[in-house]
């Protein structure tokens, strides 16, 4: 998939576990787990939304296309 999924690295780089902004964004971890892996159809733009806002970034921190 030419869409490449980096939010390990954000988290990481902010040193939140993927639990605890689950909790805060409102998903399940396993939704969160699909979603960084890249696994996921689609995501919702109020998840992303969400997930920009408690990391404190822009959405292409996260998502990266490639060829």
């Amino acid at each position: 998939m030419p869409i490449i999924v980096n939010l390990d690295v954000m988290l990481a780089r902010r040193k939140m576990k993927s639990n605890e902004l689950a909790k805060l964004i409102g998903i399940t971890e396993q939704n969160l787990s699909i979603l960084k892996t890249g696994k996921a159809k689609a995501v919702r733009l109020s998840t992303l939304e969400a997930i920009c806002k408690h990391l404190q970034c822009q959405p292409g921190d996260i998502l990266e296309h490639k060829d």
